[in-house]
């Protein structure tokens, strides 16, 4: 397998856990499991009167999807590299449009607390200053596409992450997932990506202490405690015991529970993530990349590709160019 095909593999990956998530997103467990079963079985609309996403036809795509297109496309065109005032812009002008077309799904509240403190004069180091939730690490895997897990990676996550989340957890859980596609890009599976977000998320001392708020360790213990697990009680675990809300420190480790559950299969993986509840299109967002990355875009049905092709979003061309940035330092396998 190429690796062209494993970065086509991380978006596309990205926009189908996201997908699936939507219609359960801030449901509760026990709400999904009542509508739908223990385990979603594909793509869903959105249930009447849903808080975020009502009214929006299975297979939609959410804010997840759309940030990481944006952030993809603002690494391509500036080669690269990312500047904190036209990426503040460019969430703004996206949250317009979104407006524009009467969807509901906006900024998150790190995302923008932070991007109207830029607008209005705030240097971009201190805008990000309390952003501690999951904005960052669900739209970070363009960074994984386009640059190898190494001593590039750490700053240019921090570079991605400054303007609006600019807190230890909530960096140490953007490099871990961006660390996780990077190494399914250079041809690692899946417990190798996990290894090796761990790894690295601890050298580089973004997580600090207290230990509840370690992102390495809480992703380590998702990852052995699902392990053997039916995909119900690995729900039931991740739900219960690490927590599937939009803390940084919650959806991140969840994410990666999700894939030693299921490492193999990221069609299930992504299922088994989206029927979680809580913040399940961005738990699902990034299982779904970093599943994508270690198996290629083939670890995906036919339908649920052309779901997402269906948004017209260029996820192709989008992770050709990001792979194009990859290659100065990590050639094409």
């Amino acid at each position: 397998m190429q690796a062209r095909d494993r970065a086509r593999g991380a978006l596309y990956g990205l926009a189908i856990g996201d997908a699936l998530g939507m219609p359960a997103e801030m449901l509760s467990r026990a709400e999904v499991v009542a509508r739908w079963g223990p385990l979603l079985a594909g793509f869903e609309a959105a249930p009447p009167g849903h808080p975020i996403a009502d009214g929006m036809p299975a297979g939609s795509v959410t804010d997840d999807t759309e940030q990481a297109v944006l952030l993809g496309r603002l690494l391509v065109r500036g080669r690269g590299e990312i500047d904190p005032r036209e990426w503040a812009a460019a969430l703004v002008g996206w949250e317009r449009d979104m407006t524009a077309r009467g969807r509901r799904q906006l900024l998150g509240p790190s995302t923008k607390r932070a991007v109207a403190a830029v607008l209005s004069g705030t240097p971009p180091e201190e805008a990000g200053l309390g952003g501690d939730t999951n904005g960052a690490a669900m739209r970070i895997a363009p960074v994984g596409i386009a640059f190898p897990g190494d001593v590039n990676l750490p700053g240019r996550v921090r570079q991605a992450c400054v303007v609006t989340h600019n807190t230890p957890v909530a960096m140490a859980g953007a490099l871990a997932v961006a660390t996780a596609v990077s190494a399914g890009i250079a041809g690692r599976g899946v417990s190798s990506a996990i290894r090796a977000a761990i790894r690295l998320t601890l050298m580089h001392g973004y997580s600090p202490s207290p230990a509840h708020d370690d992102i390495p360790a809480r992703v380590k213990r998702a990852v052995k405690r699902v392990r053997g697990r039916t995909l119900e009680e690995a729900a039931d675990y991740l739900v219960t015991r690490i927590g599937t809300s939009l803390a940084t420190i919650e959806s991140v480790p969840a994410a990666f529970g999700v894939l030693s559950a299921v490492p193999d299969d990221p069609w299930q993986a992504c299922l088994l993530a989206a029927s979680l509840g809580g913040d399940s299109d961005t738990i699902a967002a990034m299982a779904g990349a970093i599943a994508g990355a270690c198996h290629g875009l083939s670890g995906f049905p036919e339908h649920a590709i052309a779901a997402v092709d269906a948004h017209g979003l260029g996820l192709t061309e989008l992770a050709d160019a990001l792979y194009a940035l990859r290659q100065p330092w990590a050639p094409e396998r």
